[in-house]
């Protein structure tokens, strides 16, 4: 049985990727073996968001070959499609595909096999107008499963090399992402993560169709789902139906993750966003207004081009006042080939290292103050994986870490747990029972939890 090995480099959505690409070469009957072993076949799903993520990427690359120096090196992802020639230059590359014709690798690695000549299968990713479908029907990770719903991006932010990674906005067939919805609920999936390059833009290609609808049909024609997130969503995607959606829904969870990048309307500006700050704090407030308790999570870029001290304290005030519960911070990185990297007033290192932990510190504080909210509340979580003896973690609905007292056979299942010490980055809980089914909430357990 020929073996093959991978390695993912970047974003959830390549994760999501490597595991429809297993899915395929399982078909083929290949047994999937662990990276650092000697396999028949390699395959590297890179990265290029950062010029970081493009080192790190030809760094794995060289390792599979040392590794096995007689097995086929596949390279897949976005460094592969921004820069195939750059890949086919490493000694021991065998097969470049990008982020398209993935379903071709198969075909490649025989071509490659009777041929002995290396291929390049990278093509104009520009020109692709159709979403490529690629079925996940299980993960190897069996807790949260992610659905991918769109590709590409139409934004082209100053910063961003993504839309020459990944193409334009293209949306997958609703239909699709049902029916791939209700298997991945059949198969034990509890909650399901929509993911994408630009996944609040969902249905901007399409006629008569958006995210809202899209969010309604899943609630409605998916048997069994219990929970729905949404992994990313740009403010200007939260539409008016949209949080009308999520106000009527009983699965649409308490957390949005909704980036940022600055708090300042003229470094919006320069990044070349779509929205000022007065929008996106309206949007906040008629979210939080639905959605009592929602948990707001972001992305920050600090020290852009030109930022000024001024500037960062619009967006440190901004996320203050706003009390997100948790950031991702970046300091700003060059990303050869975007506007950004050619502007002048680049911001000194020191200076962006200081502001990155300043906006550290005001994160670890929002999250503790968010989740003190929450101490001696009953929370559904599912728990993911052991965390010591006897005690589990996992994800509320509102996304807090919980850890307490399970058993491996809990994993994956929707869990009643009384948060009794609150905390960042975990905190703690008391387990009370397990959900049978999400649809059917009885009276008696209402009562139960009121008591408690």
């Amino acid at each position: 049985m020929p073996t093959v090995a991978f390695h993912t480099l970047g974003c959830k959505v390549n994760h999501y990727e490597t595991e429809a690409i297993w899915q395929l070469f399982k078909q083929e009957s290949y047994e999937r073996v662990d990276f650092e072993s000697i396999s028949d076949v390699y395959i590297i799903n890179t990265c290029t968001v950062t010029n970081t993520g493009d080192k790190k990427s030809r760094q794995v690359i060289r390792r599979a070959v040392r590794k096995n120096p007689d097995a086929v090196i596949c390279v897949t992802g976005c460094y592969a499609q921004t820069s195939p020639a750059e890949i086919m230059a490493i000694p021991g590359v065998d097969i470049v595909v990008g982020t398209q014709d993935r379903v071709k690798m198969l075909e490649y690695i025989e071509q490659y096999k009777t041929e002995r000549q290396p291929i390049n299968g990278v093509g104009n990713i520009m020109k692709n107008r159709v979403y490529e479908e690629l079925d996940v029907p299980a993960f190897t990770d069996r807790t949260r499963a992610s659905l991918k719903i769109q590709e590409g991006c139409n934004n082209f932010c100053t910063f961003c090399i993504i839309p020459w990674a990944r193409g334009l906005m293209r949306s997958r067939d609703p239909k699709e992402v049902i029916r791939q919805a209700q298997q991945l609920v059949d198969a034990g999936y509890k909650e399901i993560v929509l993911t994408g390059i630009h996944t609040g833009g969902y249905g901007e290609d399409m006629k008569d169709y958006n995210l809202a609808l899209l969010l309604r049909d899943l609630e409605a024609q998916v048997k069994g789902l219990a929970r729905l997130r949404i992994s990313s969503i740009e403010a200007s995607q939260i539409t008016d139906e949209v949080i009308e959606v999520i106000k009527h829904s009983n699965i649409i969870v308490r957390h949005l993750h909704i980036p940022i990048q600055s708090g300042s309307n003229t470094v919006l500006k320069r990044m070349r966003r779509k929205y000022t700050m007065e929008f996106f704090g309206e949007r906040l407030d008629r979210l939080k207004e639905v959605l009592p308790g929602l948990a707001v999570t972001s992305d920050v870029i600090v020290g852009f081009p030109g930022e000024t001290e001024e500037e960062f304290m619009e967006t440190y005030n901004f996320i203050n006042e706003h009390k997100f519960s948790e950031l991702h911070v970046f300091p700003y990185s060059k990303r050869t080939g975007t506007p950004a990297a050619r502007m002048e007033d680049q911001v000194d290192e020191e200076v962006k290292n200081d502001r990155v932990h300043r906006l550290i510190t005001l994160s670890d504080q929002l999250a503790k103050e968010y989740s003190s909210q929450f101490e001696n509340d009953v929370l559904e979580v599912i728990p993911e994986e052991e965390f010591g003896t006897g005690m589990y973690v996992g994800y509320s609905d509102n996304y807090l870490k919980v850890v307490f007292p399970a058993t491996e056979e809990m994993i994956g299942k929707l869990v009643k747990v009384k948060i009794t010490k609150a905390g960042y980055p975990y905190n703690e809980g008391q387990f009370i029972r397990v959900v049978e089914d999400h649809s059917v909430k009885s009276d008696v357990f209402a009562e139960e939890e009121a008591a408690i």
